[in-house]
């Protein structure tokens, strides 16, 4: 979703949705312990937001944070070559995002 229409109309994407074989392997975000309230909102992400996110990645498996495209979901984040054999793959389907989202100005 934070590719922008351009990268989302021009290349074919897939949405997928796991299992975690061991739950306890997901480290939870919560929105107090983002150093940056600003860093919940939408917007390019930052370098200081790339490397809390990076250094989260670096010490853990698989991490949820909230979403900033929508306030009451939560993104899993993980590096699946670190994964393998962690989780499993439930579905994938292509991505089909609602064109009227990027109306012709």
């Amino acid at each position: 979703m934070h590719k922008g229409f351009p990268a989302l109309d021009k290349v074919p994407h897939v949405i997928t949705a796991v299992q975690i074989d061991d739950p306890a392997l997901v480290f939870v975000v919560r929105p107090e312990d983002v150093p940056n309230p600003a860093w919940l909102l939408s917007g390019i992400p930052s370098a200081g937001q790339q490397q809390f996110g990076a250094e989260l990645l670096a010490k853990h498996i698989f991490v949820a944070i909230p979403s900033v495209v929508s306030q009451h979901s939560w993104n899993l984040v993980f590096d699946p070559d670190r994964a393998v054999g962690k989780y499993t793959q439930a579905v994938q389907e292509t991505l089909s995002i609602d064109t009227q989202l990027n109306r012709a100005v």
